[in-house]
């Protein structure tokens, strides 16, 4: 079996699988085929593959193995029938990428689509690894931004307060951002559209921000639910509100497979103070404040705003070890008997079962399409696709 690795496009510095995963892909049988230059970026020398054991190819060489690993899809028609490929596709915002996939005949296998809610797929979950990371690494972007220091200081000049932040959303990446502000000295807020995660924020040192009429808005994918207009209006007005103040705001709403949506208007930031900081964690979906520029960061009423579109790949070595890890693991469930077999019965990979607490109608696992073919249990995504 060999599993091919992928230098990554120009502006992802991350790589998909580290030197460190290839002795347990090895014991499971895979030869290991590495792009030169594929993990350079990420301080990952070809060296370093080399003495775990891995065999240093061109692309087109690496481009043919069994089982592809990437982070971006790569172009599929360079690919052969019956390939498989494991990335983030990110099929329902880029329906074009399963079409490709199809066309060519590749077995997708989209890592975003992992069940998150079944326990044995947590260590294969990519999303919650990177985003963990995200939220780290936004605080510290949002710190480095400000004209102030973080924690209060009591010092024979007079004494500092310490900075305040507010985090909008408390899923996994706001969760380690408010525990990461919080270390660092600051006065964390934050809030959600989850009233279940009062308790969450609580235990990493942050202050939930309640709002009035709020619900479990969560869906049955542990994922965030499309809102009315007249609660993201109200969720807008308070939360920007106890904002108004704040050193560093980070917003983190993100809703599975469509634009992120809007948490921070044009006239909440012109109700911040100067100085204040944006991180718009979801810059790369449209972003959550009105005035982000994916990409960019900007200064817009005296507010500076960061749209920075891949916060894991500015941690690259990190967040490159945390997804191998996860498709390493991943990777290993695909062995039966010395050769790579896709088990349609496997939760993880075709969805739960109807019937099952875990079932989701219309969703199903990180199998996409193969054949030609999108998976039956994928019917929400063949209505997008088709």
């Amino acid at each position: 079996m060999r599993l091919g690795v992928l230098l990554e496009p120009d502006g992802e510095n991350r790589v998909a699988i580290v030197p460190n995963s290839l002795r347990k892909l090895g014991k499971e049988g895979f030869e290991v085929l590495v792009q030169s230059g594929a993990g350079v970026r990420s301080n990952y020398p070809d060296s370093k593959y080399e003495s775990k054991g891995a065999k240093i190819v061109s692309r087109d060489e690496a481009m043919s193995a069994d089982l592809l690993a990437a982070i971006h899809m790569p172009d599929a028609s360079s690919m052969s029938p019956g390939q498989m490929l494991a990335c983030v596709a990110d099929p329902f915002r880029h329906p074009e990428r399963v079409r490709e996939a199809m066309a060519a005949g590749v077995t997708l296998l989209s890592m975003d689509m992992i069940p998150r809610r079944l326990s044995r797929a947590q260590s294969m979950d990519v999303n919650s690894s990177q985003d963990n990371l995200a939220g780290y690494k936004a605080v510290l972007m949002g710190a480095a931004h400000i004209s102030k220091v973080i924690p209060m200081m009591t010092t024979s000049a007079g004494t500092v307060k310490p900075a305040k932040f507010v985090i909008m959303g408390s899923g996994v990446a706001g969760l380690q951002a408010i525990a990461t502000a919080k270390r660092l000295g600051g006065v964390v807020y934050a809030s959600d559209v989850r009233k279940s995660a009062a308790e969450e924020i609580e235990s990493v040192g942050g202050r939930f921000i309640e709002v009035e009429g709020m619900d479990d808005f969560e869906d049955e994918s542990g994922y965030a639910k499309p809102l009315t207009p007249e609660f993201i209006q109200r969720v807008n007005d308070t939360v920007c509100d106890v904002a108004k103040d704040a050193d560093v705001i980070i917003t983190t709403a993100r809703i599975f497979g469509r634009p992120a949506p809007i948490t921070v208007p044009t006239s909440a930031v012109e109700s911040f103070k100067d100085g204040a900081v944006i991180v718009d964690m979801n810059a790369d979906v449209g972003g959550n404040c009105e005035l982000t520029r994916p990409g960019k960061i900007v200064v817009e009423h005296g507010v500076t705003i960061i749209g920075i579109e891949n916060l894991p790949g500015l941690i690259a070595s990190t967040a490159s070890m945390l997804y191998s890890n996860n498709l390493t693991n991943f990777a290993i469930t695909l062995v039966d008997g010395g050769e790579l077999r896709l088990d349609l019965d496997d939760d993880v990979i075709v969805g739960a079962p109807e019937g099952s607490e875990f079932y989701v109608a219309g969703i199903g696992g990180v199998l996409i399409c193969m054949g030609g073919v999108i998976h039956e249990n994928q019917s929400r995504l063949a209505g997008v696709v088709n």
